[in-house]
C-alpha cells in the first residue's frame, strides 16, 4: 500500500480530532460530574439511572414525607389520648370519694362541681387537628367531632345494641317531700303532707340510649314520627315474596311483631305521672316508656325477659341478637357528639335534600373497617395512623357521668331539705304542727337514706364503669404507640434503603473525580503531542525529497 503524504496527513487530523472528543468527553464529566450526559452516550447506563431514580424518589416520598405526615398524626392522637386519660383518671378518683355514704353535704357539692367540669372537658379533646384535620373523625376529616355551636336540625338515628346495653337503675319515690316548706307542711286537717310510708324504691330495667333530650311531637298521632322503633332478629319474619305469596323469612322485624302485647309510650319527667314509678305499675309488663328528657327506655318486666334473651340463632350459646332502635333527635348542644361519626343516621342538607350516614353499619360492617385511614409508609407497606371516635370517646363516658351527677344532685337537694326541715321543727312553737313537721321529717330522713344507699350504688358502679372506660383507652393508646413503633422502625429501614439505593445511583451515573482528572491529563497531554507531531510530519513538502 503506498502511503502518501495526503493519507499521513488525514490519518493525523482524525487522530486529533479523535484525541479532541476524547478530551471534550472528559471536560464535560468534570465539569457535571456524571458519566453520561444523554441516553446514547451509554444506553446500559442510562436505563439503569432511570429505574435507580425512580427507586430513590419513592424511598424519598415515603421517608421525608408520607412518614413524617403518619408520624405527626399519631403524636397528636397519643397527646389527645393522654390528655383524655387524666380526665377518665379524675372521673376514677371523683367515684371512688363519692362511693362513701358518710360524705358531708359540702363535700357531695365539691364531688358534684368537679364531676360537671369533667364531664364538659372529656370530649374537649375529640376535636384535636392535625394540619386542619380532625383526627378521631374517620374520613370525615373536615367535620369536627362534636357540635360546636347550639343547632336545631333533625337527624334520624340508629343505635345498634345488644343485651348487654341494658342496666337497672334504682327509682326513689320521694312523694312531696323536696316541695314542703314552711306554708305547706301539713293538709288542712293538720296531717303531715308526707309520711314515711309514701317514701318507696324499686328497680327499674331500661336501655339507655346514647342522646338525651329526644324529638317527640307531641301533636302526632299514635305511631308518628318521634316515637322509637326498636328492630329485633325474628327467625319467624313473614314477609311478602315477588308472586305475593307471605313466606317465612328471617331478619330484622319491628319488636312489635315479635313481642306479643307490646305498646310504646312517650314520657316527660315533668309530667303528672312518674315514668319510673309507672313503669312497675302492673298491667305495664308488656311497655316501653320513653322518657324524652334523658334518652331513656324504660322496660316493663316482660319486656326486659324478651330483649334479654334475644339470640341470632337461638341453637348457639353466647350469641346475642341485635338491638337496632332507631329515633329522632334535633335540638343539638354546644358539645354534644355529632352523630353521623357513631351511627346510621340520616338528616336533610339545607336546600332540602335527604343526606345519608354509614349505611354500610347496618350491613354487619366490621370494627376494623370503620373509615380507616392508612399512609403508604413504604414499597407495599401501609400503616393505620387514626383512632376512631367509636373507639374510645364514646358516649357512656358522659353518660355515666350524668347518672352520677343526677343521684348526687338528688341526695343533695334531700339532704338540704332534711336540714330545712329540721331547722323549720326547731323553730315552731305550736304543739300541733310539731307533729306534722317530725313525721314529714321521718319521711324526708328514710328517703335520704334510699337515696344515699343509690348514690353509693350508682358511684360504685361508676368506679368499674370508669376502670373499663380506662382499659378501653389503654388500649388505644397501646395501639398508637404500636404503630408508632411499627412506623419508626419503617423510617429507619426507608433511611437504610435511601443510603443504599443512592449509593448505587451514585456508582452508576457518578463519576471519580480523580480517574478522570488524570485521564484528562493524559488527554490533554496526548493531544498536545498529537499537534507537535503532527507539524514536523505536515512541514514535509516533496521538495525535502528532491
Amino acid at each position: 500500500m503506498r502511503i502518501t503524504t495526503k493519507v499521513i496527513q488525514n490519518n493525523s487530523l482524525r487522530n486529533i480530532n479523535t484525541n479532541k472528543l476524547l478530551q471534550d468527553q472528559l471536560s464535560q464529566q468534570m465539569s457535571t460530574e456524571k458519566k453520561i450526559n444523554r441516553p446514547s452516550d451509554d444506553p446500559i447506563i442510562a436505563i439503569r439511572s432511570l429505574r435507580l431514580r425512580t427507586n430513590v424518589n419513592q424511598i424519598t416520598q415515603y421517608y421525608e414525607r408520607n412518614a413524617p405526615d403518619a408520624e405527626s398524626w399519631l403524636q397528636v392522637t397519643e397527646s389527645a389520648l393522654t390528655s383524655m386519660n387524666d380526665v377518665i383518671t379524675d372521673m376514677y378518683d371523683k367515684c371512688v370519694k363519692g362511693s362513701n355514704e358518710d360524705l358531708k353535704l359540702e363535700d357531695r357539692k365539691i364531688i358534684l362541681t368537679a364531676l360537671e367540669e369533667l364531664r364538659n372537658e372529656v370530649y374537649a379533646t375529640g376535636n384535636s387537628d392535625y394540619a386542619g384535620r380532625y383526627v378521631f373523625t374517620g374520613y370525615r376529616t373536615d367535620t369536627p367531632l362534636t357540635f360546636t355551636e347550639n343547632v336545631e336540625q333533625k337527624y334520624n338515628i340508629t343505635e345498634q345494641l345488644d343485651a348487654s346495653k341494658i342496666d337497672s337503675i334504682t327509682y326513689v319515690e320521694t312523694s312531696d317531700i323536696l316541695d314542703i316548706n314552711k306554708t305547706n307542711f301539713k293538709e288542712a286537717d293538720g296531717s303531715p303532707i308526707t309520711v314515711e310510708q309514701e317514701v318507696s324504691q324499686n328497680e327499674v330495667y331500661r336501655i339507655r340510649l346514647a342522646y338525651k333530650d329526644l324529638f317527640y311531637d307531641d301533636q302526632a298521632a299514635a305511631g308518628a314520627q318521634g316515637i322509637p322503633n326498636i328492630q329485633i332478629w325474628n327467625p319467624n319474619r313473614q314477609v311478602t315474596d315477588a308472586q305475593g305469596q307471605t313466606v317465612t323469612e328471617p331478619g330484622y322485624d319491628d319488636a312489635v311483631n315479635v313481642i306479643n302485647g307490646l305498646t310504646y309510650e312517650v314520657a316527660s319527667i315533668y309530667g303528672a305521672d312518674n315514668p319510673y314509678a309507672k313503669i312497675s305499675e302492673p298491667g305495664n309488663e308488656n311497655k316501653i316508656i320513653m322518657v324524652k328528657e334523658t334518652g331513656e327506655l324504660l322496660l316493663g318486666s316482660n319486656v326486659y325477659s324478651a330483649l334479654a334473651n334475644i339470640k341470632d340463632n337461638p341453637n348457639t350459646a353466647d350469641n346475642e341478637g341485635e338491638i337496632r332502635i332507631s329515633y329522632d333527635k334535633e335540638d343539638w348542644k354546644d358539645g354534644d357528639l355529632r352523630p353521623e361519626h357513631y351511627f346510621r343516621c340520616t338528616t336533610k342538607s339545607q336546600d332540602g335534600r335527604d343526606i345519608f350516614y354509614n349505611e354500610d353499619y347496618l350491613l354487619g360492617i366490621s370494627d376494623e373497617d370503620k373509615q380507616t385511614i392508612s399512609y403508604d409508609v413504604g414499597l407495599n407497606q401501609s400503616i393505620r395512623v387514626n383512632t376512631t371516635a367509636d373507639e374510645v370517646f364514646i358516649h357512656d363516658i358522659g353518660r355515666d357521668v350524668e347518672d352520677m351527677l343526677n343521684t348526687m344532685e338528688e341526695t343533695i337537694k334531700m339532704e338540704e331539705q332534711v336540714e330545712k326541715l329540721k331547722k323549720m321543727l326547731e323553730e315552731n312553737t305550736v304543739p300541733g304542727d310539731t307533729e306534722a313537721l317530725e313525721k314529714n321529717l321521718a319521711a324526708a330522713e328514710k328517703a335520704l337514706v334510699y337515696l344515699k344507699e343509690k348514690t353509693q350504688k350508682v358511684f360504685e358502679r361508676g368506679i368499674s364503669k370508669m376502670q373499663g372506660h380506662l382499659d378501653t383507652l389503654n388500649f388505644a393508646v397501646t395501639e398508637n404507640g404500636t404503630r408508632g413503633q411499627k412506623l419508626e422502625l419503617i423510617s429507619n429501614r426507608l433511611m437504610s434503603q435511601k443510603t443504599n439505593f443512592e449509593t448505587l445511583k451514585s456508582e452508576n451515573e457518578d463519576i471519580d473525580i480523580t480517574d478522570v482528572a488524570i485521564k484528562l491529563s493524559s488527554a490533554e497531554l496526548t493531544y498536545s503531542s498529537a499537534l507537535m507531531a503532527t507539524g514536523k510530519v505536515l512541514q514535509n513538502t516533496l521538495l525535502n525529497f528532491i
